[in-house]
């Protein structure tokens, strides 16, 4: 039987390389200053979010449950940077990030954690469901892998179509046991679909690490099997996971396929707000703590001149004034009429048993 003592969580391999085509002369680095300055605001936004929002959790201002992004965010800024705003994305239920940084405003974001009606999914979704249709995120979902078969189903649409798109489907490593995985995996190899699986391996699932729950820990193998081209990111560098999506979105634009990408990276916080951790080191956290993201595009900027501490401070006090404004449009805004039960449920408007 395995023990609860904490286990230490596998190190990442050797991040992906960046193009060279991209690569900034005068700096040696991937990327512009530009990009490392919103970089620098998408990650800070989503960490102070995310920060606000577990101290609002705790203060019963909402309910349910509440998963947080916390030390992750570099998976998702390096993957705007790498895909179009035309893309569609679609995730489990370590949501609230996600709609951040694809330009959602986070007083929607903030209202529909609160249940309101001027939520993203108008007060009925809550914390696992975030959706917003105009930036193609389609959720949000509380089935543990569920979200991996629609996922290849938005895919296999736009090829049917013909559209120039790519889905990028998010995953935990725990969703990665699912039997849905292998027959997805299966069916977007043989139909060649436009899709990039991508687990956002944060190492412990629910709470038990990938070492006690797999004979396999190296999870770029399990697209060997189908053949489908897979990468192993270091998902504490947005350098890192922007170059390994551009790769991806690449080859699923040119008919190739899907990949698969074991994007290595770390949970700050807990499962959820209820995990008390007690399957981890402090000291194992403080490693990655070291390896901190903004921490390491905050150092960018000043290295190479490209913002002054005076700069950053202000863009930080800015983010903070702007996620308490979504805290008060929050509380302001109205909780939905009870009618709304009966609304959003079905396509056809005058369906006749709704009632019944």
């Amino acid at each position: 039987m395995a023990t609860s003592q904490p286990t230490a969580a596998s190190a990442p391999k050797k991040p992906a390389k960046a193009s060279r085509k991209r690569t900034n002369k005068k700096t040696g680095l991937p990327h512009s200053s530009e990009t490392y300055n919103r970089w620098f605001r998408e990650m800070y936004l989503m960490r102070k979010f995310e920060e606000r929002c577990g101290q609002l959790y705790i203060q019963q201002k909402f309910g349910g449950f509440c998963h947080l992004y916390i030390g992750q965010e570099a998976l998702l800024s390096g993957m705007k940077e790498a895909i179009r705003p035309t893309d569609n994305v679609i995730t489990a239920y370590r949501d609230h990030a996600h709609p951040l940084v694809l330009g959602t405003d986070p007083k929607f974001v903030m209202a529909e954690l609160y249940g309101k009606k001027t939520g993203t999914s108008k007060g009925k979704g809550g914390s696992m469901h975030m959706f917003d249709k105009e930036r193609n995120l389609f959720g949000g979902h509380g089935i543990v892998g569920g979200q991996i078969g629609l996922g290849a189903g938005i895919a296999f649409a736009d090829k049917y179509r013909k559209e120039d798109h790519v889905t990028v489907c998010f995953m935990g490593d725990g969703a990665a046991r699912q039997g849905m995985l292998h027959e997805t995996f299966n069916m977007a190899m043989t139909w060649k679909l436009p899709v990039i699986f991508i687990i956002e391996n944060n190492k412990y699932a629910m709470g038990t690490s990938v070492e006690r729950t797999s004979n396999v820990t190296d999870l770029e193998t399990l697209g060997a099997s189908y053949k489908m081209p897979s990468a192993t990111v270091d998902g504490m560098s947005p350098e890192a996971v922007c170059a390994a999506i551009a790769e991806a979105a690449k080859r699923g634009r040119k008919g190739e396929g899907p990949t698969l990408l074991d994007i290595q990276t770390y949970r700050y916080k807990g499962h959820s707000m209820s995990d008390p951790q007690k399957y981890r080191t402090k000291d194992e956290l403080a490693t990655y703590v070291e390896r901190d993201p903004i921490t390491h595009v905050r150092t960018v900027l000043l290295d190479n001149k490209w913002a002054t501490e005076e700069e950053l401070k202000e863009a930080e006090k800015g983010i903070k004034a702007q996620v308490e404004e979504a805290i008060k449009f929050a509380e302001e805004s109205p909780l939905p009429d009870p009618s709304e039960l009966y609304e959003d449920v079905y396509v056809q408007s005058d369906y006749p048993f709704v009632k019944d």
